[in-house]
């Protein structure tokens, strides 16, 4: 037998995108601001640096200070994506990666006389969860979306990469859309979350509306925003 096994793995990693085009003093204030008021989801926590949208960040020095300030904060910072060749090659000589983390899939169009093998390779597979989710554990619908029959806990965390569905209250984390799908949704009837994600954008328990809480909630993206709204 091998003496290895090699498997694979749903990683949930956050992204910090570079939004101006050239990093200053404003853009370092704002980042270590950000650190310390959701430093209960950024610490510890997988980091890459999304590049996207400064092709022209290839200046050596600017990018070592990017870098070293997020790390220099606990931030586990181990990758890059997004990133054109120089800007590859600038990453990995400060010891980051380039990875595919969290880009849309592309829509594939199945034929209605394809083989019915071929159809079944994108199956949904949601997932039901008929008990309490409790500190520490993590659930994760990889294929579909995810319903819980129960409450789920702070320090606990829920991901699917479709609809998240929570009978119960949310004290933990739960990420929809993880794969991309800004469509997805979130559903709960007691919010108490520590943090609300779909298709990667979030909100912490720091910025979520005190009138929602403890309410019946379900939670969206539009145009680019987080909505919460409450279900009577």
């Amino acid at each position: 037998m091998d003496p290895f096994q090699v498997r694979g793995r749903f990683l949930t990693a956050l992204a910090i995108r570079i939004d101006v085009d050239k990093p200053d003093a404003s853009f370092f204030a704002a980042l270590e601001d950000k650190i310390r008021t959701a430093s209960n989801l950024l610490v510890g926590a997988p980091i890459v640096l999304d590049l996207e949208p400064v092709p022209n960040l290839v200046d050596r020095d600017l990018l070592r200070e990017v870098i070293t300030a997020i790390k220099s904060k606990g931030l586990l910072l181990f990758g890059v994506q997004n990133a054109n060749e120089e800007q590859r090659a600038l990453a990995e000589a400060f010891g980051l990666i380039p990875v595919q983390i969290g880009r849309d899939a592309p829509a594939h169009k199945v034929r209605s006389d394809a083989p019915a093998r071929t159809r079944g390779l994108a199956r949904v597979e949601n997932k039901i969860i008929t008990k309490h989710v409790r500190s520490g554990q993590m659930i994760v619908a990889e294929r579909g979306d995810l319903t819980v029959i129960g409450s789920v806990a702070s320090g606990a965390e829920v991901v699917a990469s479709g609809n998240i569905h929570i009978y119960g209250t949310l004290r933990g984390r739960a990420m929809a859309g993880a794969n991309g799908d800004a469509s997805a949704r979130i559903f709960c009837r007691q919010l108490e979350a520590e943090l609300l994600a779909v298709a990667g954008l979030f909100k912490t328990s720091e910025t979520i509306d005190t009138d929602l809480r403890r309410c019946s909630v379900q939670v969206f993206l539009e145009d680019e925003t987080l909505c919460i709204e409450r279900v009577e």
